[in-house]
């Protein structure tokens, strides 16, 4: 567990350990945890640039707004797009390319909240689904060589999904150079459920008056969300002589690459279901079926 003094030591120190000019991509970054982690991290950066994806140009324009009275010396820019369609993230990403050599963070938090059945986009896949699992894959296979070249200090937070933990614990082993963090927030009072019929937000909201002894404030959960994007605690994988740490799979343990988070900033042990995914390889066929599903939407095979 991270008390609060520790994460915010962590965050206030960023530009000592790591100096200025970072550049940081919150996908989902007008809304919820990922706006409050992009505050977080404009607040404790010196010259930082970061990038907001998300669709409500209104809520990011105040967002910008408050973020530059924050740090007048950072470069906030909000890139409009619909995460849920692949065509959108990969405009997204070129956006971001044609500006950056390098990502030092990218964070990833898109989601929706209903109790619809599916939700069919114009590609042929679930809207909810594709915002939760696929798109964000898309954005991570597309900027790997922006968070390669940025090196140790890349960190893809983001909701806990086992299959995502699954396929993020593959890519941590593909990528020696990337930490990969995958974080459950705990309770958080966000917006992902403006979009639910009013008989659940009442429900929602009785649920979480239950919860709230267990309630994290967001602007708590942002700064919890930096200090695992930043942090020393979880470094990529970890080298001895040069030669890759026989320890490497250990999910959630020390020079892992790979990290799974609890609200408090807690690793979750390697757990014997996930040790039995690696044997069995379970983590590179749901990475074959990712880039099958991506080649049969976009029509080109991404080689990983």
């Amino acid at each position: 567990m991270a008390s609060i003094a520790t994460v915010l030591e962590n965050n206030s120190s960023i530009t000592h350990r790591y100096g200025s000019d970072l550049v940081a991509v919150f996908v989902g970054g007008t809304s919820g945890i990922g706006e409050s982690t992009a505050c977080a991290f404009i607040r404790n950066t010196n010259a930082s640039r970061a990038y907001l994806v998300g669709r409500d140009q209104a809520r990011a324009t105040q967002i910008i707004e408050e973020m530059r009275q924050i740090n007048p010396d950072s470069q906030i820019d909000f890139i409009k797009s619909d995460v849920s369609l692949f065509r959108e993230v990969d405009n997204a990403c070129k956006a971001i390319q044609q500006k950056e050599d390098k990502v030092n963070i990218l964070f990833l938090s898109p989601g929706v909240g209903t109790t619809k059945g599916r939700d069919e986009t114009d590609e042929g896949l679930d809207r909810k689904l594709n915002l939760h699992y696929y798109s964000r894959m898309r954005f991570v296979t597309n900027l790997l060589p922006q968070l390669i070249k940025a090196g140790d200090m890349s960190n893809k937070p983001g909701n806990s999904k086992p299959c995502l933990s699954r396929v993020v614990s593959h890519l941590a082993a593909a990528y020696p150079q990337i930490s990969f963090i995958h974080s459950f927030p705990g309770v958080v009072r966000t917006r992902l459920g403006r979009d639910f019929g009013a008989v659940t937000k009442y429900a929602l909201d009785a649920l979480m008056v239950l919860a709230r002894p267990w309630e994290i404030p967001l602007d708590e959960s942002g700064e919890r969300h930096l200090f695992a994007a930043t942090s020393l605690r979880f470094p990529p994988r970890l080298y001895k002589d040069g030669v890759l740490d026989a320890a490497e799979g250990s999910d959630g343990c020390m020079g892992s690459g790979f990290y799974r988070l609890g609200s408090t900033g807690s690793t979750y042990r390697s757990s014997k279901i996930m040790g039995q995914y690696r044997v069995e390889g379970v983590r590179g066929s749901i990475w074959k079926h990712t880039l099958d599903v991506f080649a049969m939407v976009r029509g080109a095979q991404v080689e990983l």
